[in-house]
């Protein structure tokens, strides 16, 4: 559709930035917080960094949201570390760790800036994790338990939650993430995993309305829609039943309470369902979200299985790139479109697509919690940092959601990955995403000092004119 005229967005638009806690933080034991799934990595990329320091934003919060505030954001979106406020998952409170995000959100609201709090975003608590991680029951609890601590702790001052970050890309590529555990059927242990995630957030979704007065909650999966290869019908059947294993298995739990039957079905005929108690139906319909969050970069094509079931292969797939499934589908790449440095193709119609096609199927409100491009950024001598090609892509990105909202998708706001530089999960610190500079390499920290980008002073002029000068020139 062509309008001759594109809606505004609203005036409440929230336009922020986003990070997540083990990516950015550092200060990995500092102040009492204990170890998590991500603080135990040992396979990281030859090469690459752990986050032990990250951007060090711990210890210089306080700097970092100066230079929000700068950049004119209205929102950030980050994630509080679970072991920063339960070291071991279930056990004592750790004041300090409470007392850190006290001073951020404080620090945040002061400046007018609303925060956005993701309460997980792949950091499980190691002591959880050695009991049996999302594969007990007791885990369900234990993040029940760590939700109510946060409600209470800070519900006066935050509006809007966000459940569990990619969920489904945790199960659907556990071993990029960093995430999988072991197991001897281990796909029937990731979507028992699965499960108990999806009965964690609908108990946490119904405490935060009881808990939180005008408290907004949602989930944040990562969610593209799913091209057809070709228009051939066993294409366009492919593409389906991909788009319910990846999206609406996610979604439709979140939102409906129950399973989606096409995902069902698959999970059935692989013989990889999960156990499900007599009780936890009513867990789930129980949990309903006020928005859907949703984290994009690109969509994925696919088409039907080879001859014998084949799923074939795309090189460098990794949780952006459908890796194709037996009998279902198998991945291809879209001629139609350009890829970046690290092979993820660039889809910013694709986005409209998205937004629309989420919306119309659960009308409620979406709020992009990430959306951006990793890139090989250079310091120049003088303190610039010259990225033309991320405002491309912003630029392409928020006039394509512009176009859904003229539409009429409802969008609360949009919150690009990252709002700093911070540890790419895949590739360290080379691979960066922010508006501010961080300058450290792998393993030398340098001074951590903070420089803006091109693309930060480009931000800071679309908050300003509230959206409408998008251009990237």
């Amino acid at each position: 559709m062509q309008h001759r005229q594109l809606a505004p967005f609203s005036p409440d638009f929230l336009w922020g930035a986003s990070t997540s806690a083990y990516q950015v933080e550092g200060a990995w034991d500092a102040d009492g917080k204990g170890r998590s799934v991500q603080d135990a990595r040992t396979n990281f990329p030859e090469g690459t960094t752990d986050y032990r320091v990250a951007a060090d934003h711990y210890h210089r919060f306080a700097e970092d949201v100066e230079l929000f505030a700068e950049l004119g954001l209205t929102a950030y979106r980050f994630s509080v570390a679970w072991t920063r406020i339960v070291p071991d998952g279930d056990g004592e409170v750790n004041r300090e760790g409470v007392a850190f995000y006290h001073r951020l959100i404080d620090a945040l609201l002061e400046r007018g800036i609303e925060p956005v709090l993701t309460m997980y975003h792949f950091d499980l608590p190691q002591a959880l994790h050695e009991k049996g991680g999302w594969g007990s029951r007791a885990t369900v609890d234990a993040f029940t338990r760590y939700a109510r601590i946060l409600f209470e702790e800070f519900g006066s001052k935050v509006r809007y939650w966000l459940t569990i970050n990619e969920q489904n890309m945790m199960i659907l590529h556990g071993a990029a993430i960093g995430t999988a555990g072991d197991a001897a059927n281990p796909q029937k242990a990731l979507y028992q995993q699965n499960h108990h995630m999806m009965l964690a957030q609908a108990e946490t979704m119904r405490l935060c309305h009881e808990l939180v007065p005008g408290g907004k909650i949602g989930p944040a999966p990562n969610i593209s829609v799913v091209y057809p290869a070709s228009p051939r019908p066993e294409d366009i059947l492919a593409a389906e039943d991909f788009n319910a294993i990846r999206n609406w298995l996610y979604l439709d739990m979140a939102c409906r309470g129950s399973y989606n039957p096409t995902a069902w079905a698959w999970l059935t005929e692989k013989g990889i369902a999960p156990e499900i108690a007599d009780s936890d139906l009513e867990i789930l319909a129980s949990g309903r979200p006020d928005f859907l969050a949703l984290n994009y970069y690109s969509t994925a094509t696919v088409a039907a299985p080879l001859d014998g079931g084949g799923v074939g292969a795309v090189d460098g797939a990794d949780q952006q790139l459908a890796v194709g499934e037996e009998g279902v589908f198998r991945s291809v790449r879209n001629e139609h479109l350009p890829v970046n440095a690290f092979g993820w193709e660039i889809d910013p119609v694709g986005f409209r697509t998205t937004l629309r096609v989420v919306h119309d199927r659960y009308r409620l409100p979406l709020l992009v919690t990430e959306n951006g491009l990793g890139a090989f950024d250079t310091l120049e001598a003088d303190g610039s940092v010259h990225d033309p090609y991320r405002i491309e892509y912003l630029a392409a990105h928020i006039s394509q959601m512009r176009a859904a909202v003229s539409d009429g998708v409802e969008m609360l706001g949009y919150c690009p990955w990252s709002a700093i530089d911070l540890i790419s999960t895949h590739q360290g610190v080379r691979k960066r995403y922010g508006f501010v500079y961080v300058d450290r390499d792998e393993f030398d920290l340098k001074e951590l000092k903070r420089y803006r980008k091109d693309s930060f002073f480009w931000y800071q002029q679309l908050i300003k004119s509230d959206g409408s000068e998008v251009s990237a020139a």
